[in-house]
């Protein structure tokens, strides 16, 4: 005979599965609760060094409803040394959200920022392949069946006219070719094979020659079965405004067969009614994509912003809510 789920187990499992789900009751409140009610999420990049911090993680526990680990997961603070992975930091994390029923955004497994200074100094292709095998292993593998969804690899392409990937340790060791991408993304599904698995990158907004140069590459990567579930943008914006093409840059990724995710969104400027309305016309684009399904601002508070003199986030420096913030809770619950 099977016996029924109690609701706290099924939420937590909907959670990992990265499906979201929302009292009723609360969906006009928070964030979080109004994204669920839509069937998405409304996320935020967090510190573990600020979660001691009471008003920073009351805002947290009561408006996100998913999370991503700013730096806690990166290459330097999981694997500072060859094969010596350290957690402690990351699992923090991981155990808050699990214990308050966010859902997590593993960010992220291979970036050419933030590497211990003895990935830099690996001086052949094929041992930079095994770091690169044995990071990927640990680092997903310790978090199998936790996360939702990973930034498999982050910023590969160049900014500019070219449309080509970056000159970094991964290319000037593995080629200027989405190859060694692709073993990134076939090791992450081995390592964690329930998550979904994204590729991640800034100035792809709207359609330019590196959003082409992602578009292109996961047209290849579904067209020969590479394990590709989601592209992330990270919309780091301006006051002059969101892309005209925004929404419709979102729905040619989605076309392809993946989900689209805005995944580091911060909008930065003074004017307070202007940046609310850019707000606002993000997350309408993203509610009018069907398989954009989750938003993560960088960030709680402007007090803890990598931007933030620009003020870029929906709380202040108080954790007080800002016209930003009622913009994009009015966009969710309309």
């Amino acid at each position: 005979m099977i016996g029924k789920v109690r609701p706290l187990v099924l939420a937590a499992a909907l959670v990992v599965a990265g499906v979201a789900t929302a009292d009723p009751a609360e969906a006009a409140t928070t964030l979080g609760a109004s994204a669920a009610a839509k069937g998405r999420f409304f996320g935020a990049a967090v510190a573990n060094s600020h979660l001691g911090e009471a008003a920073y993680a009351t805002t947290l526990d009561r408006e996100f409803n998913s999370v991503t680990p700013e730096n806690e997961m990166k290459w330097d603070a999981t694997e500072p040394n060859p094969g010596q992975f350290t957690f402690g930091a990351a699992d923090n994390i991981v155990n808050h959200a699990r214990g308050h029923g966010q859902s997590l955004r593993g960010h992220t497994l291979v970036w050419h920022n933030q590497l211990p200074g003895w990935v830099n100094q690996i001086t052949t292709g094929s041992a930079l392949m095994t770091a690169m095998q044995r990071h990927i292993n640990g680092v997903a593998g310790h978090y199998r069946g936790q996360i939702a969804y990973w930034d498999v690899v982050n910023e590969a392409f160049a900014d500019g006219t070219g449309g080509g990937l970056r000159s970094s340790i991964w290319t000037q060791r593995l080629g200027f070719n989405t190859g060694w991408i692709e073993q990134a993304f076939r090791l992450a599904r081995t390592a964690d094979p329930n998550a979904k698995l994204c590729y991640n990158d800034y100035n792809t907004d709207g359609q330019n020659a590196k959003s082409n140069a992602v578009f292109n590459m996961v047209r290849d990567f579904k067209a020969r079965g590479v394990p590709i579930d989601c592209v992330g943008f990270q919309s780091h914006l301006n006051i002059n405004g969101v892309p005209g093409d925004y929404q419709a840059n979102l729905q040619r990724f989605a076309n392809l067969g993946v989900d689209v995710q805005i995944t580091e969104l911060d909008i930065g400027g003074s004017n307070f009614t202007t940046q609310a309305n850019n707000y606002r016309t993000v997350v309408q684009a993203c509610l009018n994509v069907s398989r954009c399904n989750r938003i993560v601002t960088w960030g709680v508070t402007d007090k803890y912003s990598w931007r933030a003199s620009s003020t870029p986030l929906l709380f202040d420096g108080n954790f007080n809510k800002k016209p930003a913030y009622n913009s994009v809770l009015a966009v969710l619950n309309s």
